[in-house]
This record gives structure tokens, C-alpha cells and sequence, in this order.
């Protein structure tokens, strides 16, 4: 029979722990909330086997629902598993089929259970597994799963107690280890009680740490060190929005830029809990203050996030600190038209392709090209009427070889409108040649040789599709969209590939007439030569993948937003998913 009550039926020394551990965390109910608030219901579960989908059911549920020390309620009920409980199971727990014959079965009881819990953040020792149970059962009879937030004593515990303190991290040596009144028994119940106490046990140790609320109770680590938390005060005065945050130092230099759609709550994890990169506890040792920029959507704190980086370059990002080390791919304008690898896009006419991250990149996108189209390798400029020997590269047919005058003018023109068709529209030209090229080296056995040309098929399409969808973007002088955001529409004003304005339509506004004021407030953007957009690639890249996501609907295009249709962005899907399926292939011997 199930049974709860709401007084404890039993009376532990609940009232030091209220008046010595949670009234002196008054102070930081503003870091988030505080665990003397916070109500929990620990629960345990008796099964028949350790899988609910491989056909294992629950035979008991024990809760017990506390808050700030004090227990409120209990709930326990054995459960009618419908089959037989194997022998070891209930040599394990004691519980037998004549205890649950009359017992209702987990249609009736879970309902009761989820109403117990409702409100709750669920405990429990090896969450997963319990956790795991409900939610299966729960799907099985249609029900749908609240929201609950989960806490796993055995995970806090991995993080909290020492192999000095207990050999391992069971339910029964925590217990020991925090002095529990109830000895863990395999009874659903009787464990519940139990992960109280070592709940208690620990949230008591993690006060004397600085963890006092909710937020940070969820994410400790104890590679977190002291120093870091005694600095936790420094993300008080930053608002719960989405932005940008500064670490700066006594200097006033930025140390790390970061963005969060939740500003005080990401930059507390920084001395509480979930960040344990160690650069990360170096920079926060340093940190003399925390600087918040209020973004109207993530999107504004995403980018604003980027330029920061590019202009502060802080010593402990690693990412966008240098977005002018790029390098492109350059088809020469002059007499005979060359690829050359260069670090700046000039407003000079050329056909630019990228950009790259590395030098290496690039060369193989090159490579690509070249083992395509027999373009002249040689380095400078050429007289439009040269004479000169021609190279081992001609002789190999490998070049046109317009320094010898074996290629007209005319003949060299076309070669050229072919490379930038492949590298500005349609690559299937250089696909077609290096997968030919592959498939020979393959046959040979040569599949190094061959893997390499794949990485240049790579390169090149990855550089091409990059070029196009920024070209796109680049040349459209106005593009404004909006999406549905947290119930509220986003909508981004961008020019020339650089974010121009953002903001979230207020309630009651009329949208016409705000989406006008928006784009008259908006930052006046020059455009740029070539696919360089009018900010860096990195944010134009950041602008796409937001214009491409779910939900997002064009307002206002002034000029033209496209790419070409057989461009390289579709054939490398196809690319990627031919080697996505070729990793997949399992080896054997035939």
C-alpha cells in the first residue's frame, strides 16, 4: 500500500543543520538559488533487473521530499512487477512475490510518485538508473515527463570525497563516511533516507567551499580552487541577458572574452564549479574585474563577441584572436592570369578563393586546381608576348606553356574562364579529375597518393563553397530577418555580410513601423572588394549559419541574397557524406 505523510517519521538533528549551515548563506541569494530553498525529493528504486527496456521492472519506490535540512514528506510502495522476481533479486532486497502480489502495479503508482515529486529537483544515487526507470515507464503509459532538474549524489560524491575518505563511492560507504542514522538495505525506502543524509553531508562540506546555491551545487568540481571561488562576488552585478563578458586585470587588459545567452550565470561557473580548464583557473586568478555588455539577441553577442576578440586579441582565447592571419587563393589579373596564395583581398578585379585558416589549406586547394587546369605554375609577371624556354612542367603537359608562345592568348583566356567557372560556380570539373585521379592511385594500391589528392578535392571545395556563400552575402546591401526567439521576435539587420543592427520586437509594437526605425538606426557599411565581407569571415560565417537555421523568415532584401545552385556547397554534401559512409565500412576478410 502507498504511503506518505507530510511530517517526518523520524527527527534527526534537522534544526543545527537549518540554523549553523543555511541560514548563514543568506548573503548569496543572489548568485543564484539557494539551497536552503531549493526542495528535493531523494528517491530509490527495487528492481528485477538493471534494464527497463530489456524488460526489468520496478518492485519498490521509496522518496523522501526535504528542504532546508527538514524532511516534508515520505512516499514508499512495493509495486507489482506482473512476473516472477529472479531468486538473486530477492535474496538482494527481501522483497518476494507473495510481498507484491497484492501490491498495485507502476500504471497506478507513478502518477502518484510524479505528484509527490512535482516541484522537486529529483536525487538520487546512480541518477541515471532510477531516472532511467521512470522515464521509460512514463513513455510506455503516454505520459509525458515533467521537467525536472536531476542531482546524482554518487557524481557530486566522485568529485567530493577522496579514496582517503572511502574506498569507493557506494551508497553504503558514503553513508559511513557521512554518519547516516539509516543503514542502506536494498529497500527503496530505507535507501532514500540514507542519500539524505549524504546529501546533507555534503551540501554542509561544499558550504564550507563557497557552493551555496542550486547553480553551483549541480556543477562543482574540486579542481576548482578557493582562490577562484573567493572571486565568485565579481559576477554579482551582471544581469541575467544574453551578452558579452570582459576578464579583465588590475590594468584594465582584457584577459578572455566570452558570450552567454546568460550572462551571470555563465561567468559564476567561472568560480564555482564547471569551468576546470586550467588556463581558466589561471585566468580568473588574475582577473580583478568582470565587464557585461548587454546584447538584444545572442546573435548581436555572438558577433560582438568576435570583434572584442579581434580587437583586444586576449592572451587566454585561443580562437578569432587573429582573423587577418588568413590566407586566399588569388587568380592574377595580367597578361597570363596565375594562382598565387596571398594574405589581403585588394580591389584590383581578380577572382579571389577562400578564405583559409592555414597556409598548408590552401596550397592544396592550389594543388587542386592545378592538377585540373594547366595554368602557368611560374612565379611574377609575364610579358604579353614572352620568350622563353619552356619549363619540365610544359614538357609534362602539365602547363600551356605560354612562355614559349605554344598557347595563344585566346586559347590561354579560355583556360583561365574554366578555372574561375570551377572555383566562382561549378566545381564538377576538378571533382570529376582528382576523383579519376583517386581511383587510378587507388586501383594501384597507392592509397596514401591517393588520400592526398582526396585532401585536395577537400580543401578546394571547402574554400569554393566558403567563397560563394560569402560572396552572397557580401554583395546583398541590405538583409533583414527575423526569428522567433524565447516567444519574442529577433530580427538582424545586416549589410554587406556585417551586422548592421539588432533587436527584439517589444510587446504590442506595431512590427511594420519598428523593422523601418531599426534599419534607420542601422550602421551605415561600406562594401568591400571581392568575397571579403564588410567585417571578417568568421563573423560573415556566423551571419549564415543564423539565416540558414530553422524559423528564420526574410523581412527585407535589398539586392540579391543567392548562391549558384550546383555550386560548391552541394557538392561538398556530397563529398562529406561519401566519406562519412566510407569510415562507416566495417573491414573483413572475405
Amino acid at each position: 500500500m502507498t504511503q506518505t505523510s507530510s511530517a517526518p517519521p523520524r527527527e534527526p538533528a534537522q534544526a543545527a543543520l537549518h540554523d549553523a549551515r543555511w541560514e548563514s548563506q543568506r548573503s548569496f541569494d543572489e548568485l543564484g538559488r539557494p539551497l536552503r530553498d531549493t526542495t528535493f525529493c531523494v528517491l530509490d528504486l527495487e528492481t528485477t533487473g538493471g534494464s527497463a527496456a530489456g524488460g526489468s521492472m520496478i518492485t519498490e519506490v521509496g522518496a523522501v521530499k526535504v528542504r532546508g535540512g527538514e524532511v516534508l514528506g515520505e512516499f514508499q510502495t512495493l509495486v507489482n512487477p506482473h512476473r516472477a522476481i529472479p531468486a538473486f533479486i530477492a535474496v538482494l532486497t527481501g522483497i518476494t512475490d507473495s510481498m507484491v502480489a497484492a501490491a498495485p502495479p507502476i500504471e497506478q503508482v507513478l502518477p502518484q510518485l510524479l505528484e509527490f515529486a512535482a516541484g522537486s529537483v529529483l536525487v538520487a544515487h546512480n541518477a541515471p538508473f532510477d531516472v532511467g526507470f521512470l522515464k521509460h515507464f512514463a513513455a510506455e503509459q503516454g505520459r509525458p515527463w515533467p521537467r525536472f532538474e536531476v542531482l546524482d549524489t554518487a557524481v557530486l560524491a566522485r568529485r567530493l570525497v577522496t579514496r582517503d575518505e572511502s574506498p569507493n563511492h557506494k551508497l553504503a560507504s558514503l553513508a559511513r563516511v557521512f554518519g547516516s542514522t539509516t543503514v542502506p538495505n536494498h529497500r527503496a525506502l530505507s535507501d532514500a533516507r540514507a542519500t539524505v543524509d549524504v546529501l546533507h553531508g555534503m551540501i554542509e562540506r561544499l558550504g564550507n567551499l563557497g557552493v551555496h546555491t542550486l547553480e553551483e551545487l549541480q556543477t562543482f568540481s574540486a579542481r576548482v580552487s578557493q582562490a577562484q571561488r573567493r572571486k565568485r562576488h565579481l559576477a554579482e552585478h551582471l544581469p541575467h541577458a544574453p551578452g558579452v563578458y570582459l576578464f579583465r586585470d588590475a590594468q584594465s587588459r582584457v584577459l578572455y572574452v566570452g558570450t552567454s545567452k546568460d550572462l551571470r550565470t555563465r561567468v559564476r561557473t567561472y568560480f564555482t564549479a564547471s569551468e576546470t580548464r586550467s588556463r581558466m583557473g589561471h585566468m580568473v586568478t588574475l582577473a580583478d574585474r568582470v565587464e557585461g555588455i548587454e546584447c538584444a539577441t545572442p546573435l548581436e553577442a555572438g558577433v560582438r563577441e568576435l570583434r572584442l576578440i579581434a580587437e583586444h586579441k586576449p592572451k587566454f582565447n585561443r580562437r578569432s584572436r587573429f582573423p587577418e592571419r588568413v590566407h586566399w587563393v588569388k587568380l592574377t589579373r595580367e597578361p597570363w592570369p596565375r594562382l598565387a596564395l596571398v594574405r589581403r583581398v585588394l580591389d584590383d578585379g581578380a577572382d579571389y578563393l577562400g578564405p583559409f585558416g592555414s597556409r598548408t589549406v590552401a596550397e592544396r586547394a592550389v594543388a587542386a586546381l592545378h592538377e585540373t587546369f594547366p595554368v602557368r605554375q611560374c612565379g611574377g609577371r609575364m610579358p604579353r608576348t614572352p620568350r622563353m624556354t619552356a619549363c619540365a612542367l610544359a614538357e609534362m603537359g602539365r602547363c600551356l606553356s605560354p612562355c614559349d608562345a605554344s598557347a595563344t592568348p585566346e586559347a590561354y583566356a579560355a583556360l583561365v574562364d574554366r578555372v574561375r567557372s570551377a572555383a566562382t560556380g561549378s566545381p564538377a570539373p576538378v571533382v570529376e579529375a582528382l576523383q579519376r585521379r583517386m581511383d587510378a592511385l587507388a586501383a594501384e594500391e597507392r592509397y596514401e597518393d591517393a588520400g592526398r589528392h582526396r585532401d585536395r578535392l577537400s580543401a578546394f571545395l571547402r574554400g569554393a563553397a566558403r567563397t560563394q556563400r560569402l560572396v552572397g552575402l557580401t554583395r546583398c546591401p541590405e538583409l533583414v530577418a527575423a526569428r522567433k526567439e524565447d516567444g519574442r521576435w529577433a530580427v538582424h539587420v545586416i549589410r554587406h555580410g556585417r551586422l548592421a543592427a539588432a533587436g527584439t520586437i517589444p510587446p504590442g509594437a506595431d512590427a511594420s513601423l519598428w523593422v523601418l526605425e531599426l534599419r534607420a538606426q542601422a550602421e551605415t557599411v561600406v562594401p568591400t572588394p571581392g568575397p571579403l565581407p564588410a567585417s571578417t569571415a568568421e563573423e560573415a560565417e556566423l551571419l549564415l549559419r543564423w539565416l540558414e537555421s530553422d524559423g528564420v523568415r526574410l523581412v527585407h532584401v535589398d539586392g540579391e541574397w543567392s548562391c549558384p545552385v550546383g555550386g560548391a556547397t552541394r557538392q561538398l554534401a556530397l563529398h562529406d557524406a561519401v566519406e562519412a559512409s566510407r569510415r562507416t565500412l566495417v573491414q573483413f576478410d572475405g
